[in-house]
């Protein structure tokens, strides 16, 4: 089938060699206690939480906008949100310590997870599959019109961007990292990529909801992939939480109030999409100045499934397949994932486990 991912960036690489030791150390910009010291409750003073202004990230959209995270954090515990335009942003800031915790798409927790031998991240709990789609001009019907064509990506190794690159080798189609080849890859922000496919400064883009829909409904694009018929059961990871390991080591609690505030977030989500809709579209008004569109916004949500499960097979199948097309040496996901609070978690509302395998 397919698997895609696991970003293999020559220039993200390059700046993620020079933090892994800080990484591996537990090393950050607020020094010897990267959280900000402990609260009088025994609790980390402040929880840093990273997330994307994207759809995909709808649970921590939801979460932060309905307070669920302050509410689990309690009192004592400040929460303090970055968002990213992309993986490797994120994972920049997680091993330079600036950040404990991050909704992340499957490539970069992988590289996280290759550059620092298995000692910088966990992935801890699911949050979404799909919501991701290659969207072109009109015109554009099958992978041989993309010859001599410009396709954006979010950022240079982040998830879609590795993807692109694999399903066009899987059709036979040459790129390189410099923006060469058969097919010109341009990685840039998604807020951009929305102006550059109106004014045809680029031919398409593969790219998470609410970006695809908006180029959709926006401005006369068409899916020519979505990435869903690429997978077993049409299910893969798209999103899923990833904490620090240091920082799960010291402060096991406030992990474990994270996960259930994620998965109260996800609860509420799929039991109320409307309301959840219009919960994210005002986070989402908040954090760019202005909300999705009606029909952008009931698009998106429509093509992503939220759940707790962060789908482990799609996760080693993207590995195995990056590894196969040189963006990334042979790893052993191995201890990569620790659901063991998520499913005590579960457990307490009467819901089943879900296996890292």
């Amino acid at each position: 089938m397919y698997a895609r991912r696991a970003r293999g960036v020559v220039a993200a690489l390059a700046v993620l060699a020079l933090t892994i030791v800080a990484a591996a150390c537990g090393g950050g910009a607020s020094g010897g206690n990267a959280s900000g010291g402990d609260a009088a409750g025994g609790g980390p003073a402040e929880v840093r939480l990273g997330f994307f202004p994207n759809i995909t990230h709808a649970t921590a959209l939801v979460g932060v906008e309905k307070g669920l995270y302050a509410k689990h954090l309690g009192s004592g515990t400040t929460l303090k949100t970055s968002t990213f335009n992309a993986g490797p942003a994120a994972i920049e800031a997680v091993f330079s310590g600036a950040i404990d915790a991050t909704y992340i798409g499957p490539n970069p927790a992988i590289n996280a997870w290759s550059k620092s031998k298995g000692q910088a991240i966990k992935i801890v709990a699911g949050a979404a599959s799909g919501g991701v789609f290659l969207v072109v001009k009109p015109g554009i019907n099958t992978p041989e019109d993309l010859k001599g064509k410009k396709i954006a990506t979010p950022q240079l190794g982040n998830t879609q961007d590795v993807a692109l690159r694999y399903w066009l080798t899987e059709k036979g189609i040459k790129t390189d990292t410099k923006g060469g080849g058969e097919v010109s890859i341009v990685p840039q922000e998604n807020s951009q990529t929305v102006q550059t496919f109106a004014t045809g400064d680029i031919d398409g883009a593969w790219v998470p909801e609410p970006f695809a829909s908006r180029l959709i409904k926006e401005s006369g694009g068409k899916v020519l992939v979505d990435e869903r018929d690429l997978w077993p059961n049409k299910q893969f990871v798209i999103t899923h939480l990833i904490v620090r390991q240091e920082f799960a080591k010291e402060h096991p609690e406030a992990v474990r109030k994270l996960i259930e505030a994620h998965v109260e977030a996800n609860a509420f989500i799929n039991s109320d999409p409307a309301g959840a809709a219009q919960t994210a579209n005002a986070a989402l008004q908040k954090l760019t100045g202005k909300p999705l569109k009606p029909e952008v916004l009931d698009s998106a949500f429509k093509n992503i499934t939220f759940t707790n499960d962060p789908i482990a097979s799609s996760l080693v199948a993207s590995a195995e397949h990056a590894t196969k097309v040189g963006l990334l040496d042979p790893v052993d996901l191995n201890g990569i994932y620790d659901l063991k609070i998520l499913n005590e978690v579960l457990a307490t509302k009467g819901e089943s486990p879900i296996a890292d395998k």
